[in-house]
């Protein structure tokens, strides 16, 4: 075996089946090998590697996925594509590895415009100094006007399998959300996954009758569960009742406890399991500023103590960091911080089929994340590169003594 770059050492290795004592041997990008903790002794292609990153009193998880951001640290990627290096270097810091930036309801050239700044940016990202953009996530224009949400309403459009044929995942198209109910839009869908484009249901008011015919034509998500969605009642579940009866979607779900109430937090977790969430922030520019004044695309934004809300005071994303969501799963369900990896990352993953990113195992990315017993951000890297070690624990290769606490299980009062 060739000797690895990075060693990550002395912590507890959790994956979303099994935890245990262990470090991980990195070969410049991906995982090289898993290697069980053997008493005091470290091991020599652990003692071998290039740099350490001290892992003891974490745990050690796969970095976190998150399928929907706007925007952060002042930046609104609807508005300024081309500062999306600034919103990729600031997520490491809550534990982001990989992220799908955000572009909400705008003109038809706005949209193309954005698409081919991300796809540059993707082009161009060498430096592995940042969370990774491993996509477009096209959140608009084919949204139910009735569901707009903070989406401009005047840029709203009919579902045009002519304005969709641009998108692909060759363009850097991940995911579309749109309303599955307007007329054409099953035809956009089908178009859509044929060019390997993921498709979620949002800012919708579909039920369940139309189930079977939106998910043969491909659709596989929905779009930050309960919200832009209407309520669900005893004779109308509408498409969050829809969507937690059926288990051939998953679902978003934003746990800031504004978005969603900590109690239909618990109603979806216990509906869905831990393989049909998909937790997303929905962060906006905000993001790690202060209270204010933003946007979001063309909608002016005033955020203060209940959140991010437009003038009309309808929620317009969040300024939740992604670390505080996971933490927050934890608090409103009692999950496990095995199955709480697996809304954080490997869903996320899966959906986008993705089987590089998501998960610890060697071949994988070596994107991951060091959490302490409060689910705190400790240490992020990305690509096998640490991006963010705010207590210096990466250094130069030396021998390390062992010091590995139990992985935690649960806790019952965190908050965001």
């Amino acid at each position: 075996m060739s000797t690895g770059t990075l060693a990550i050492s002395g912590g507890t290795i959790v994956t979303g089946a099994s935890a245990f004592a262990g470090d991980i041997v990195v070969h410049d990008t991906t995982i090289g090998a898993l290697i069980p903790a053997s008493g005091s002794t470290v091991d020599t292609a652990v003692a071998d590697c290039a740099e350490q990153l001290d892992a003891s009193g974490c745990s050690v998880l796969s970095g976190f996925v998150d399928l929907q951001v706007n925007g952060a640290v002042g930046v609104d990627l609807t508005n300024e594509p081309d500062r999306i290096g600034e919103v990729a270097a600031f997520l490491p810091t809550c534990g982001v590895t990989s992220f799908l930036p955000t572009i909400i309801t705008g003109s038809h050239e706005h949209t193309e415009h954005a698409l081919d700044v991300l796809q540059a940016h993707r082009a161009g990202d060498g430096t592995r100094s940042s969370a990774r953009v491993i996509g477009a996530h096209l959140e608009g224009p084919f949204l139910n006007p009735d569901r707009a949400g903070a989406h401009p309403r005047q840029h709203l459009r009919e579902p045009s399998c002519d304005e969709a044929a641009g998108w692909s995942a060759a363009r850097g198209v991940a995911l579309v959300t749109l309303a599955p109910e307007r007329p054409g839009a099953l035809d956009v869908v089908r178009l859509l996954r044929s060019a390997g484009v993921v498709v979620a249901a949002g800012h919708t008011a579909f039920g369940p009758a139309a189930m079977d015919a939106m998910v043969a034509a491909g659709v596989g998500a929905a779009t930050h569960l309960f919200n832009a969605m209407g309520t669900m009642s005893a004779r109308d579940p509408g498409p969050a009742g829809a969507v937690l009866t059926d288990a051939r979607l998953v679902a978003g779900l934003i746990l800031d406890g504004l978005h969603v109430d900590a109690t239909m937090v618990r109603l979806a977790w216990q509906s869905l399991g831990p393989d049909r969430i998909v937790v997303v922030t929905d962060a906006m520019a905000a993001l790690g500023l202060p209270d204010g004044e933003y946007a979001i695309g063309e909608t002016a934004v005033v955020v203060g103590p209940r959140g991010a809300r437009t003038r009309d005071d309808v929620l317009a994303g969040s300024v939740l960091p992604f670390d505080a969501a996971a933490r927050n799963l934890v608090a409103f369900t009692g999950c496990t911080i095995g199955e709480m990896t697996r809304a954080t990352s490997a869903n996320a993953a899966r959906l986008l089929g993705r089987d590089d990113i998501g998960r610890i195992a060697p071949l994988a990315a070596a994107d991951l994340v060091l959490l302490d017993e409060q689910l705190q951000v400790v240490a992020t890297v990305v690509g096998g590169r640490v991006v963010f070690d705010p207590q210096q624990r990466c250094s130069p290769s030396r021998p390390l003594i062992r010091q590995v606490t139990r992985p935690l299980t649960r806790r019952s009062s965190w908050k965001s």
